[in-house]
């Protein structure tokens, strides 16, 4: 690991996932004291908790994709490669989404350092919607008449 650009691309990694951790966890433990005030109708706190975790996880996409632009303005981190050309902020972002969500379409993937920032990101993203479905789950179970048994 003398390879300098490997040290930038694991600060910069250890920095963003921890970032998307603390705005995780904030944002659901915002929830809970703030879905009850908004409506007391079970259907609409779902509807808003959904539309605040896709707004999370969006935000949490656009991290890493200021991550990958900075980085990869330079050689020595790597590249993405693939049959679409990445120069846009749009470009990483949807690259981004593509690795947080497992979906990875194969029409881009990274070369170099760079590649620990997207396995990383993956597991990240993995663990972030595991974590938002289960949270979903318990405010669900709470709420619903099912739930109460």
């Amino acid at each position: 690991m003398t390879n300098p650009a490997v040290w930038g691309v694991l600060l910069t990694t250890i920095f963003v996932v921890s970032l998307v951790i603390g705005l995780h966890y904030e944002v659901l433990r915002a929830c809970i004291g703030f879905l009850p005030a908004v409506s007391h109708r079970r259907r609409q706190r779902v509807v808003i908790l959904i539309l605040v975790i896709l707004c999370t996880h969006a935000v949490e996409i656009w991290l890493f994709a200021f991550g990958y632009y900075g980085l990869l303005r330079w050689d020595s981190y790597g590249s993405i490669a693939g049959v679409i050309e990445i120069v846009t902020l749009f470009d990483y972002a949807y690259f981004s989404a593509m690795v947080y969500t497992t979906v990875g379409f194969g029409d881009v993937y990274p070369l170099g350092p760079i590649r620990f920032m997207t396995g990383m990101e993956a597991l990240t993203g993995l663990v972030m919607i595991t974590w938002s479905a289960s949270f979903t789950f318990l405010e669900m179970q709470r709420d619903w008449p099912a739930g109460r048994g």
